[in-house]
């Protein structure tokens, strides 16, 4: 099974991509709110998140449209 994480920070362009993208894919998807799970900002970091709305599935990162800079989030 694949592993699939979307990093966002609850903007509303995040919130657009959440309803649009993570909530329509075939598998489940966890979804971190990095606004409310700020210990998490390193993690997506380390994945090669570098904005949000992001996507990370299997350890390939999907920037979707700029909500947002990670380093806004820290």
């Amino acid at each position: 099974m694949s592993k699939a994480v979307f990093y966002h920070a609850g903007c509303p362009v995040c919130v657009s991509a959440e309803q649009t993208v993570a909530n329509h894919l075939k598998e489940p998807v966890e979804k971190v709110h990095l606004g409310e799970q700020s210990n998490r900002v390193a993690e997506a970091e380390q994945s090669g998140v570098r904005s949000v709305p992001a996507l990370v599935i299997d350890g390939q990162v999907f920037h979707i449209n700029h909500g947002a800079d990670l380093s806004a989030l820290k």
